[in-house]
């Protein structure tokens, strides 16, 4: 059965997060869509092939992600850091680490800028900040258009920051949390996904108070 793709679907695809469309042969992208997926940086791959990767593994989701990640802290969480790349790298994802590069004193704004815009072009499937208490970076981050930086400090609240915010940075507190807890947040984090229906509404309400903050 022939599927039409509209620009609406990709729309739909990349408020929840999706970077890859498995198409099939058969299926019809409309020229709108087409000019939304390259606007958007979603990749395409062939729907036989997933079903393919999928029938042999049987744990591969319809839409495949990306596994990219972008990380950065000031100074105080410089080991976390480290220690959480490497968590990272072991379970095959690809780490940008945009600093600091050791534990001299440094602004966390420099480093929250960095991992924020990484997310918000689209070049990484989330970020993850870390200094001190996880609260600073939050702000600075969150300064930035389409960043949903959530400053998690047990299970519920990274799951929580995931299906229901569709949070796209995670930030921690070196000095507020052990290792074992933060690395238990990551291990929640990265096994969560956005839950969307009504959700969804709500973040529609907080991207209308972004791009209409001036008006008020």
């Amino acid at each position: 059965m022939k599927r039409l793709i509209l620009e609406s679907d990709i729309l739909k695809l990349s408020k929840q997060g999706i970077t890859i469309l498995p198409v099939a042969k058969t299926d019809i992208v409309t020229p709108l869509a087409l000019d939304r997926i390259k606007s958007l940086g979603i990749a395409v791959v062939s729907r036989e092939e997933v079903e393919k990767i999928e029938a042999e593994a049987q744990t591969i989701e319809p839409y495949l992600k990306l596994k990219k990640v972008a990380i950065g802290s000031d100074h105080t969480g410089f080991k976390i850091k480290s220690l959480l790349s490497e968590i990272l790298l072991s379970k095959g994802y690809q780490v940008i680490d945009l600093g600091t590069v050791d534990e001299n004193s440094c602004d966390y704004p420099d480093f929250a800028l960095a991992v924020a815009l990484h997310v918000k072009e689209k070049k990484v499937d989330f970020g993850i900040l870390i200094d001190s208490t996880g609260i600073p970076s939050a702000i600075a981050a969150n300064k930035v258009p389409k960043i949903r930086a959530a400053t998690c400090y047990n299970e519920f609240s990274a799951r929580s920051a995931r299906e229901h915010n569709n949070a796209n940075i995670l930030v921690l507190g070196a000095k507020a949390l052990g290792e074992e807890t933060i690395k238990s947040i990551l291990e929640v984090w990265i096994s969560s996904s956005f839950s969307g229906g009504r959700h969804q509404k709500r973040l529609d309400k907080i991207s209308a108070i972004e791009e209409n903050i001036s008006k008020f």
